[in-house]
């Protein structure tokens, strides 16, 4: 008893700082702070604060160095700072309790709450109870040797995803879509339907106005009671937008440790994107594809490589962290460097499409160009034939739309074109889903089996007048 309140006493006098170095700001350029005095104390990533000529603080990050100068950039707005103002920088003994970027003390007592990228509360619920040890927000992934497979699969309760994009525990897909299409709407549905312990949901660079109506409405109080919601909205500054997704993460590695089973939602990787491109080019770096610097596409999978299977435990057991992240495509490209990048690293695709969602069929999910790497493995002989044949259908009728709705194709002519007339409105009835209907995968593919039943062609009326 007594090591372990020694113990305890060592890791808190360990946060302690020993003394706080003081900075200058010696120059403000766009987005970037230039600050003297620190010399070769500071790293990349490491936590300095800012004070403004009123007193008050402003948490900030170096992301550079210039000769002998760092560079800073701050997680708040820069009003109330000029040439001298003073930056405090904490200097610590010994070894550092945490790593450059700072770490967040998760306990369980999270779950239901929402809180910002720097783990502070945003719902009026009071103080977030601290867990019983730091987290690391720049963590590495685990060892690609070391970690588990991937689990079983995993029930989404979205018949369109159970069948034709099924995943597995572990398994990160990646969701891409453009603007308006039902993006949010389907992630509020994963996050209340799917088979979890925990969700984690990142809104990254969100629009203030739609945060409440995703979390009362779409999330709902059934959805938000399982889940831990991290808000970053657009006006934020790109460190915070980029904090909002190192935080989901690093949230959902904590449940992932504990052998938990968590779904990572994260909307979106392109706004992620978007933010360390602010940072990159306030540093100096030159920008490449599209205006994104290199630094974004070497970050990318550093980021997406973090959410997966864990380490298996001594019991055999791991905890796993199956993660969705959208991609908000520009201008419906799909081949844009961000969607083509996340798309090589992740285990599938999921592709929303707008003519789909005008049509009226939500979720607006193409299933012909969405795809899951590990679907041969998971489900049975039966049932990847059936959502073979049902792919089947689906393709034939898509190359024969515009014939079939001028009256050019004939019945008779072809006996694939005659199956899919029959049988694609039954198939997009089972794609068809209500935002708040639940659907198992058992039942999922029961009701492809039904859709895809054998069924007499309903022969034409006879007219009553007729000889």
């Amino acid at each position: 008893m007594t090591l372990n309140v020694c113990e305890r006493v060592n890791a808190t006098t360990a946060r302690i700082p020993a003394a706080f170095v003081s900075a200058r700001v010696t120059a403000l350029s766009g987005l970037a702070i230039t600050v003297a005095g620190l010399g070769g104390l500071a790293v990349v990533g490491d936590r300095v604060t800012l004070i403004r000529r009123d007193g008050s603080e402003i948490p900030a990050e170096i992301i550079g160095f210039s000769g002998h100068h760092a560079r800073a950039m701050a997680f708040g707005s820069l009003d109330g700072l000029g040439n001298g103002s003073e930056v405090r920088f904490p200097f610590f003994t010994g070894p550092r309790a945490h790593g450059p970027g700072g770490s967040l003390r998760i306990s369980d007592a999270w779950v239901g709450r929402i809180i910002d990228p720097l783990g502070r509360p945003l719902d009026g619920k009071g103080p977030l109870p601290p867990g019983p040890r730091p987290c690391p927000v720049r963590a590495s992934p685990p060892d690609a040797t070391m970690r588990a497979r991937l689990g079983p699969r995993i029930d989404l309760g979205v018949r369109a995803m159970n069948l034709f994009t099924t995943c597995r525990q572990g398994q990160r897909l990646g969701l891409f879509a453009g603007s308006g299409v039902g993006k949010s709407t389907l992630m509020s549905m994963l996050a209340r339907n799917t088979a979890c312990d925990v969700a984690v949901i990142s809104l990254v660079g969100e629009r203030g106005r739609e945060v409440r109506e995703f979390v009362e409405d779409d999330l709902g109080p059934e959805g938000l009671a399982k889940s831990v919601v991290v808000i970053a909205t657009s006006d934020s500054p790109p460190l915070m937008r980029r904090e909002a997704a190192y935080t989901a993460l690093t949230v959902a590695e904590y449940f992932r440790d504990e052998g938990k089973s968590a779904l990572l939602l994260m909307d979106s990787v392109t706004r992620f994107c978007q933010a360390l491109r602010e940072i990159g080019l306030s540093v100096g770096e030159p920008p490449a594809t599209r205006g994104y610097p290199p630094s974004v596409f070497a970050e990318l999978p550093r980021l997406l490589e973090r959410a997966g299977p864990g380490l298996v435990r001594p019991d055999g057991s791991a905890g796993q962290i199956s993660a969705l992240f959208s991609v908000l495509v520009e201008g419906d490209d799909q081949n844009e460097p961000v969607a083509d990048a996340v798309r090589g690293i992740l285990d599938g695709h999921v592709v929303m499409d707008r003519r789909i969602a005008e049509s009226g069929r939500y979720p607006a999910i193409d299933v012909l160009r969405s795809l899951s790497r590990t679907v041969p493995g998971c489900n049975s002989a039966d049932e990847n034939a059936l959502t073979r044949r049902a792919r089947a259908i689906l393709a034939t009728y898509s190359e024969m739309a515009d014939m079939i709705r001028l009256g050019a194709y004939r019945p008779g002519s072809d006996p694939a074109v005659d199956e899919a007339i029959r049988f694609q409105p039954a198939i997009e009835a089972v794609l068809s889903q209500g935002r708040h209907e639940r659907a198992t995968l058992e039942q999922s593919f029961a009701a492809l089996r039904d859709a895809l039943a054998e069924t007499p062609i309903p022969e034409p009326a006879v007219p009553a007048n007729a000889a």
